[in-house]
């Protein structure tokens, strides 16, 4: 079991397309839901959460889209984690060192001092992946990807989104 759920994925695969999305042309969450073959829906909850978060902006109306709130290099992994699955433990204690069948009716106090070291251990953890990932920004996971991008899917992808604009675009009046 994964500690976090296929929506921090695919938040940020969809939040890496719009670190350079043209701002004329804004990605829609449907785009980018069936761009990546998964419900308009699901990414429309997904990027809810993330405005909510003050990650991204909505434009509405049929030209609308998202962007991004601030520049890539400022939003952090772990701020797109914490905005899509909530500051959540990696760890919780149920104190099950107090519950040994040997202490007949309540633990003796050398059994439950201080801080447990398996809660400890844990938290610290934690710790370091939640700094790991506030290590790591956008733009940081940008420049990682784009080397292994093909040429011509960069160029495809950015033909497919700009059809897609394109097509939500009003009729001109004749």
């Amino acid at each position: 079991m994964s500690h976090f759920g296929s929506g921090v994925e695919y938040g940020l695969h969809c939040l890496l397309y719009l670190v350079d999305a043209a701002a004329e042309q804004p990605p829609s969450a449907r785009d980018l839901a069936e761009f990546q073959g998964v419900s308009p829906s699901y990414v429309a909850k997904l990027f809810t959460q993330l405005e909510k978060a003050g990650l991204v902006l909505s434009a509405e109306g049929v030209r609308g889209g998202y962007r991004l709130a601030r520049p890539a290099r400022e939003i952090t992994v772990l701020d797109v984690v914490d905005a899509i699955e909530g500051r959540k433990p990696l760890f919780r204690c149920r104190e099950v060192r107090s519950r040994c069948i040997l202490f007949s009716e309540s633990p003796p106090k050398w059994a439950t001092r201080g801080t447990c070291a398996i809660h400890a251990t844990m938290h610290e953890a934690e710790a370091r992946m939640r700094q790991a990932l506030q290590g790591q920004t956008l733009a940081d996971l940008s420049n990682r990807v784009a080397p292994k991008l093909p040429a011509r899917f960069v160029g495809d992808a950015q033909n497919w989104f700009e059809q897609r604009h394109a097509q939500r675009r009003p009729k001109e009046a004749s």
